[in-house]
């Protein structure tokens, strides 16, 4: 096959994904490379002992944490990347979130770039992955150029009874923004379904607005698009001047090719890309590729995040029950001084999902019964950049994830107001036995938030990137997943993702022009 191509972009997750998407009518050729497969459609998709007990899906590899332990991490390499698991929340950062926040826990930073430059790309993120949401609800929304294209999911009757009482309170609880593929008007033509087995899990109906489905597979229409799965890239190139990627090293199939590009992408998630431009390291740059700022891998966040799942006093038969969201303690208010973060759903729990977090000898009998009286809430506090939480790469190319937690306070309040509502939102004032994990932050497994480790900026020595997500030191590289985020906010990250993308897509048109 042909080894050079106008475009290699490394990665089919958000970023990378959609970057295909926006470049493949240009005519331009394009290489996609994915170093897992498709991830297979079969009744297991729909297994929560398969899913979260027995982690068919995630990938087969251990990193170390800051002490030397090894972990499991929450990566998943397969066509789509991460989005084939993910909830698709899909919500905005706020406005504010783009400039300087003071929090209790010290200072999130500045971006280079303001939230009306990401405006109109996320009004085309939207659009592209079959948001629902409903403008004017949430207190803390940003502007929109433009009202959303689907209509917000509906609440089932216990949610709804939610919505009313955090109503009753004084907050205002609003529609969670969704990325999938349904019309509760004529469910006739649906592709979704609304099934229990959405958030974590792989849609095995392909209902779920994930990269894969909307923008790899139509992107590969075209003849101009090659996607090439169980292709791992090891290492990039730079020879001579040491200004551009030279070769794009693939493992595959017990073969090595090297493939070049006018243009490369890296697009490998915020953990791996910054490990692939470390193992990238030569002559001209011996700190690693694009890393004369020494900030590669740095400043890695992943959100501060917690569940907790309180008993209703009716039975909770919600099946789909991620559409309902509270942003009332987004920003400093009466409750505090300084930001707590965003309450919203997991994906209803069943007896499989909490036996996961069970030890061995608790009965099934009591678990299936709180799974059937569970309200199960998400809570998301802001992490912030510590160029001491990083990425490290062995000699022998071992990931180690450097992590200290930081902002705790904020997150432990936001805990302590969710708890202290119960009473009123019609749960009994205790939580499910602790055994179960409840109210204890996500461990470093948890990387689903990943971001942050190839920041970018207009100061090559404060920045990995310029604004346009190109390598300060290199004149043909760019990174398009999470890598450039400068700080977490206290949203899912992938809807900035996307529209970021999306963004860059548009500088790289007119580049190649």
């Amino acid at each position: 096959m042909a080894t050079h191509y106008d475009i290699i972009i490394i990665g089919t997750g958000p970023g990378g994904g959609t970057l295909a998407y926006k470049l493949a009518p240009s005519g331009k050729k394009i290489l996609l490379l994915e170093r897992g497969g498709y991830l297979p459609r079969e009744k297991d998709n729909w297994s929560s002992k398969t899913v979260f007990i027995d982690n068919k899906y995630k990938a087969k590899e251990t990193w170390k944490d800051k002490h030397g332990g090894t972990f499991h991490p929450g990566i998943h390499y397969n066509v789509g990347g991460n989005s084939k698991v993910y909830g698709a929340a899909l919500l905005r950062m706020r406005a504010q979130d783009f400039g300087e926040v003071k929090h209790y826990g010290g200072i999130s930073p500045e971006w280079p770039i303001g939230y009306d430059d990401l405006e109109p790309y996320y009004t085309q993120a939207e659009y592209l992955y079959h948001v629902h949401g409903n403008r004017g609800e949430d207190p803390t929304e940003p502007k929109a150029s433009a009202p959303y294209k689907y209509p917000a999911l509906t609440h089932e009757p216990r949610i709804q009874v939610l919505h009313e009482d955090w109503q009753k309170c004084g907050y205002k609880p609003f529609h969670l923004p969704v990325g999938v593929m349904l019309d509760e008007q004529q469910k006739e033509h649906s592709a979704c379904i609304r099934c229990n087995t959405c958030d974590g899990f792989p849609c095995l109906v392909n209902a779920k607005a994930d990269s894969q489905v909307v923008c790899v597979d139509p992107a590969l229409q075209y003849p101009n698009v090659t996607l090439l799965t169980n292709a791992l890239v090891v290492r990039l190139e730079s020879r001579g001047t040491g200004r551009e990627v030279t070769g794009v090293v693939v493992e595959r199939d017990g073969w090595t090719d090297i493939f070049t590009g006018n243009i490369v992408v890296v697009s490998a998630g915020a953990i791996n890309s910054a490990a692939l431009l470390l193992k990238s390291a030569n002559g001209k740059h011996p700190n690693g590729l694009a890393n004369s700022s020494d900030l590669v891998g740095r400043n890695y966040m992943c959100h501060n995040n917690s569940a907790m799942l309180a008993i209703s006093r009716l039975p909770n038969p919600t099946v789909f029950q991620k559409t309902i969201g509270l942003n009332d303690f987004y920003f400093p208010s009466t409750e505090w001084n300084y930001p707590m973060g965003h309450i919203s759903m997991i994906g209803k729990q069943n007896l499989d999902s909490l036996r996961a977090g069970a030890p061995a000898f608790a009965p099934g009998l009591a678990l299936d019964k709180m799974a059937k009286h569970s309200l199960d809430f998400w809570m998301t506090s802001e992490d912030l950049p510590d160029p001491n939480n990083r990425v490290l790469v062995g000699k022998d190319g071992s990931i180690t994830l450097a992590y200290t937690e930081n902002n705790l306070e904020a997150h432990q309040r936001l805990a302590a107001k969710l708890k202290s509502m119960l009473n009123h939102l019609g749960c009994e004032e205790h939580l499910l036995p602790t055994h179960l994990y409840l109210g204890k932050k996500i461990p470093i497994a948890g990387t689903a938030h990943q971001c942050g480790t190839v920041r970018f900026g207009r100061d090559p020595k404060t920045s990995v990137l310029d604004v346009h997500c190109k390598a300060h030191d290199l004149d043909n590289l760019y990174v398009v997943d999470a890598s450039f985020f400068v700080s977490s906010s206290a949203v899912n990250p992938s809807l900035t993702i996307i529209a970021n993308a999306l963004r860059v897509g548009d500088h790289l048109l007119s580049r190649l022009a």
